[in-house]
């Protein structure tokens, strides 16, 4: 009868009953396009995640209007808080070197406001339909080409 006792009462003080062991984050590089005009906005958006929790370093890039966070962070949180806290349309960054997409001028991928050397990044979700269609673009140009080729010879 005391073993029983016993057993309550320890369960009773358990600490780890019923808790989680929470998931150790890991080290993350966020980078992030937010619209920095003056150096006060600068300010602002560095100090709306410089304080958060798990963040390490910022910087920044304003004439490429590009945040990059390092830390232990959720990149989806990061956003978010730039955003609530900037008042500001915060997005992750959307693009990636030119020289990496197979198609870099089909459209939907090539972006006039992207920074220089940059095109939208192909997994974006507006842009894998227009991707898909690139092959065909180049297709149609090339048997154009040697339309125009036979065109010339026959002349």
């Amino acid at each position: 009868v005391n073993m029983g006792v016993l057993d309550h009462v320890s369960e009773m003080f358990d600490c780890s009953h019923g808790h989680k062991i929470k998931k150790r984050r890991q080290l993350q590089t966020v980078e992030i396009k937010v619209k920095m005009d003056c150096e006060g906005c600068e300010r602002k958006v560095r100090r709306s995640v410089e304080g958060m929790k798990g963040v390490s370093s910022v910087s920044l890039e304003p004439k490429a209007h590009k945040v990059t966070v390092v830390g232990y962070v959720e990149p989806n949180k990061v956003v978010s808080r730039m955003a609530h806290r900037t008042g500001k349309k915060v997005e992750l960054w959307p693009y990636v070197p030119y020289d990496v997409v197979a198609h870099p001028y089909a459209s939907g991928v090539y972006d006039k406001k992207a920074p220089s050397g940059y095109v939208r990044r192909a997994d974006d979700p507006g842009v894998s339909q227009l991707v898909v269609l690139a092959p065909l673009r180049s297709a149609t140009l090339l048997l154009l080409a040697m339309r125009i080729q036979l065109l010339a010879w026959s002349c």
